[in-house]
């Protein structure tokens, strides 16, 4: 899953070949492709990314030491948004934009666009697309995380460097039309950085400072800061630990693993063989139900009327699946 986006929303929609033009260091990869000749070569570091992600992470740091000093319902609130960020990105960005696994009402694409910048970890627009290249170049050069490239690469390195110009070029060939026809999609990414202040930093710093009395200073690194950056590293997550950690009953061949504990964090995306091998299956996993937030939340859409044609793997071919490429471990 991608990350954050300091520059995201910069321009307005366009192809790689316009990105590469505008020279834009967009920090969902590091920004820009490499120079002529620069492939085998290491790639460009992008400071800017490297200095805004060690404040957040030392800002994190120090917020640990205001967890005694909050009021209970400060964390809970903290807790709250870390799930409805979670949500935006989950049901919203990668189910649902990603991979159309289900269809969505007015109403709810909003909300998830809502709290897809809350999550602040790129517009609906570049995370979707940048997930479907990783989809269809997993663990190649034109994967925007590649997992072959180490754990810290794949996690937040990638962040930190200018693309391989392999993202750029192959990410060009990519239908994004259904994304470009949503107009929630278009406007989200229209007022991505203001949307992003305001949903990622203001409302969670604002709400238990003037509901509860909380301190500005605990509201801001506790609901803001620390939930943020923890939100990003159980994502990051899902690039890393779940490529390369836990076992593979359904395709063998693949590097993505089934990783209970990042499906714990993750609410439920760390079931990653079973994705990478049924991508289009709205619930991610074969056992639905079972720890999966976010197929719980998908559910009680469809009960609600607000989403349809949830999409799902059958049966005889999840079985046949795993008798055929898994490596028998369940």
């Amino acid at each position: 899953m991608p990350g954050s986006a300091t520059d995201a929303g910069k321009i307005p929609f366009c192809d790689a070949k316009e990105e590469i033009r505008a020279g834009l260091e967009s920090s969902e990869g590091g920004g820009g492709p490499e120079r002529p000749g620069a492939r085998g070569q290491r790639q460009n570091i992008v400071w800017r990314n490297v200095v805004l992600m060690s404040l957040l992470h030392l800002g994190a740091v120090y917020s640990l030491v205001l967890i005694p000093k909050a009021k209970p319902l400060t964390l809970l609130w903290a807790y709250f948004c870390f799930l409805l960020a979670a949500l935006g990105v989950t049901a919203g960005a990668h189910r649902l934009w990603s991979h159309r696994s289900y269809r969505a009402k007015l109403p709810l694409r909003i909300f998830l666009a809502v709290a897809n910048s809350m999550a602040f970890q790129n517009d609906i627009f570049e995370w979707s697309r940048d997930h479907r290249a990783h989809h269809k170049y997993s663990e190649t050069d034109a994967d925007p995380h590649n997992a072959r490239r180490g754990f810290f690469f794949s996690h937040i390195g990638w962040l930190f460097v200018r693309k391989h110009r392999d993202v750029i070029e192959k990410g060009r060939k990519l239908d994004v039309t259904d994304l470009l026809a949503d107009p929630v999609v278009r406007i989200q990414r229209k007022y991505y950085k203001i949307s992003v202040v305001l949903m990622c930093f203001v409302v969670p710093t604002l709400v238990p400072w003037y509901i509860w009395g909380e301190s500005l200073w605990n509201s801001y690194f506790l609901a803001s800061i620390l939930r943020y950056t923890i939100s990003l590293n159980i994502s990051w997550l899902v690039n890393s630990a779940a490529h390369m950690y836990g076992n593979r009953p359904y395709d063998k061949h693949i590097s993505p693993r089934q990783n209970p504990l990042v499906a714990l964090g993750a609410i439920g995306e760390g079931f990653h063989n079973y994705h990478h091998t049924f991508p289009f299956d709205y619930s991610a996993s074969e056992f639905g139900l079972n720890f999966n937030p976010t197929t719980w939340f998908i559910d009680f859409m469809c009960w609600l009327g607000l989403a349809t044609d949830r999409k799902r793997a059958t049966k005889p071919m999840i079985e046949a699946r795993k008798a055929r490429t898994g490596d028998s471990s369940a």
